[in-house]
């Protein structure tokens, strides 16, 4: 019987690759961050999605954390549209 791969993250085991992996990672975190916005200011739905200027079956989507329907440059558009500034910074690996 062979060992079971090991990963760091459940992105790394998702992604061929670590830019893949990396590029998840940033897009969750950056969902959940809008997610929380969104909870936090009590809007429904309907309401996020107008702010957003998105449809409300997307929105939806956001929420439920469908990282794969989403790109970086999206969800920097969203987060812009609810008055936010997105701040990316580089760590050592």
């Amino acid at each position: 019987m062979s060992k079971p791969e090991t990963y760091d993250s459940v992105w790394d085991a998702l992604a061929d690759t670590p830019e893949q992996a990396a590029n998840l990672r940033a897009r969750a975190e950056l969902m959940q961050q809008i997610a929380e916005i969104v909870k936090e200011s009590g809007w429904t739905q309907v309401e996020a999605a107008s702010r957003c200027g998105v449809t409300q079956p997307r929105m939806s989507d956001l929420l439920r954390g469908r990282v794969s329907r989403f790109s970086l440059d999206a969800l920097v558009n969203i987060a812009t549209a609810i008055g936010r500034r997105v701040h990316v910074e580089l760590e050592a690996a």
